[in-house]
């Protein structure tokens, strides 16, 4: 909005030109939802409160917990309303509203985030924590992922071409099964999200890393003669996602604020099966699919976790962790949860930065 406002009065005060730059607008993109969450945080929690929108961490399925998680039961959840308004508001503030990938991310974003609230909101009216049925959260995820896999097969600029870190001349077209891939990516980031937020502040502190990196990634993509430099397809429109994802870089930080441990506030699948959304869009915008399984490397490994843990259960009557996800499985070990937390952070932030390093590894 600010770049359609201020950008055409450089003819009148040169110091308007700043905002034709993305890295302006990206980095007061990130300081604005920030400041967002951080102002509007305690009147969230405290409206949370007064609606009885609070946590049930005593969770019946996993009594192995309770004995870690059940003085969290009170604490508001559904605080995804809070990172997500703060990502698009901010996003429609500094993002350049011409641009079809920024609405695209938008709209992805918002519908994933509908879905979490219907969950939270049917896991609290019943009572018993369970949400919506398997199969219509997904069809929900489904639909997110079919919009935008339609609007890149069917654009005039995108391709269905799928590029490798480090190999820089092996690309893969992959023609109508472009589609089902994008739908997969998009679910598969979704649920992932989902399955590592179960510690105060570990999903959205490693979501902050990925932000960071695929902030700048965009920028590299969406610039002409860096990506030729570098020799990665240039995507005229990503480096418009910098914004985005700046946004919720600084959104991240904003609800870290209150969601570092002992949290006074839970994202809920409100806003985890967004954000999770949002970094899948974002990877098959800017034609960094296969990248995600590094930069998102810690969800990958809490997914996997669980997918092996269940498939061994299955198959040979036993299991593998002690929990899964895996980091329950090191509460069960005895370590504590900051420990935890912090040392998920760290592999998150070195597998932001390997992620980075295979832009000139090629």
């Amino acid at each position: 909005m600010f770049y359609h406002i201020f950008y055409p009065l450089k003819d009148f005060w040169f110091g308007f030109n700043i905002f034709k730059y993305i890295t302006f607008r990206a980095a007061f993109a990130a300081i604005s939802a920030f400041v967002i969450c951080v102002a509007l945080g305690p009147a969230v929690i405290r409206l949370l409160s007064r609606l009885n929108i609070k946590e049930e961490a005593t969770r019946p399925d996993a009594p192995a917990l309770r004995e870690f998680h059940g003085k969290k039961s009170g604490t508001p959840t559904m605080g995804g309303v809070l990172i997500v308004g703060a990502v698009i508001a901010s996003t429609l503030l500094w993002a350049r509203l011409d641009s079809s990938y920024i609405w695209l991310a938008v709209a992805a974003t918002s519908w994933l985030c509908a879905i979490g609230f219907i969950d939270d909101y049917m896991k609290l009216a019943n009572g018993n924590g369970r949400g919506m049925r398997v199969m219509t959260k997904f069809t929900g995820q489904f639909i997110a992922g079919l919009a935008v896999a339609l609007f890149l097969y069917f654009s005039a600029e995108a391709t269905t071409l799928l590029h490798f870190p480090f190999l820089k001349r092996l690309v893969m077209d992959l023609g109508v099964f472009y589609v089902p891939f994008v739908i997969i990516v998009i679910i598969g980031a979704s649920n992932a999200v989902n399955l590592t937020d179960g510690l105060d502040g570990l999903a959205i502190g490693c979501l902050v890393m990925i932000a960071a990196a695929y902030a700048l990634i965009s920028y590299v993509a969406g610039h002409f003669k860096i990506s030729g430099y570098l020799g990665i397809p240039f995507i005229p429109r990503a480096a418009e996602m910098s914004v985005f994802c700046a946004a919720i870089l600084g959104s991240g930080l904003g609800f870290l604020w209150f969601n570092s441990h002992p949290a006074s506030i839970f994202m809920g699948d409100t806003g985890s099966l967004a954000l999770g959304g949002a970094i899948g869009t974002v990877a098959v915008l800017i034609k960094k699919e296969i990248l995600l399984l590094f930069v998102g490397g810690v969800f990958v490994i809490e997914a996997l976790s669980v997918i092996l843990q269940v498939a061994s259960f299955k198959l040979r009557g036993e299991r593998i962790f002690r929990m899964a996800p895996l980091h329950h499985h090191f509460q069960l070990k005895g370590w504590p949860e900051p420990k935890i937390i912090v040392r998920f952070w760290i592999l998150s932030a070195i597998l932001a930065l390997f992620a980075l390093a295979t832009l000139k590894l090629r």
